[in-house]
């Protein structure tokens, strides 16, 4: 099989149930999380194997779910005669929620907003973070024009707070401080 098949060629890519223009907002959403998963394999190679361990299997784990939710992006329309099975649900939101606590409970209390940067782990896991919004806002406006699977949507919104978290933790278990955003007074109490 060749890499290349020139079908695209002309401005179309196939999806799930119809070609599109490579320019619609369905392929801006599942190309954003595309980007996303590979920024989130650039900052699992600074992880160190013993100190990240648990980081990189949860970071594993969610690359299989970026994937996971760009396939459920990826359908204009259920093949004929088939209906949709989604493949991101409520409980993977759930348990993103439980990572974040755990890496949060490694973490001094916040009490300003904080800068990207820190440790080369944490400031490369920011980069995951606003990419992450980036892709919750396409798939947002998505949503707004088809019908999409609502859980990569609430997904979404809880991977960039998984991003914030686990960015901090990093720094902590780096043994770096978090940049603090030193212009303003303390938000956080």
């Amino acid at each position: 099989m060749k890499i290349y098949t020139r079908t695209g060629d002309k401005g179309m890519t196939s999806l799930i149930g119809g070609r599109v223009r490579k320019d619609a907002v369905r392929v801006e959403a599942y190309g954003t999380l595309d980007e996303l998963n590979s920024f989130v394999g650039q900052a699992k190679v600074l992880m160190d194997p013993e100190r990240h361990k648990d980081m990189l299997e949860d970071l594993t784990e969610i690359q299989h779910e970026l994937f996971d939710a760009g396939g459920d992006l990826a359908y204009v329309q259920a093949p004929k005669g088939q209906e949709i099975t989604y493949k991101v649900n409520k409980d993977m939101v759930s348990r993103l929620e439980q990572w974040i606590d755990r890496y949060d409970a490694e973490c001094p209390p916040i009490k300003r907003f904080v800068l990207p940067g820190g440790s080369p782990v944490s400031a490369a896991l920011h980069v995951c973070r606003t990419v992450s919004r980036r892709a919750e806002r396409r798939v947002v406006k998505l949503s707004e024009q088809e019908a999409i699977n609502e859980d990569v949507q609430k997904y979404l919104n809880r991977l960039s707070d998984f991003f914030f978290a686990i960015a901090r933790a990093a720094n902590v278990r780096d043994g770096v401080g978090d940049v603090e955003y030193k212009r303003g007074g303390e938000v956080f109490r």
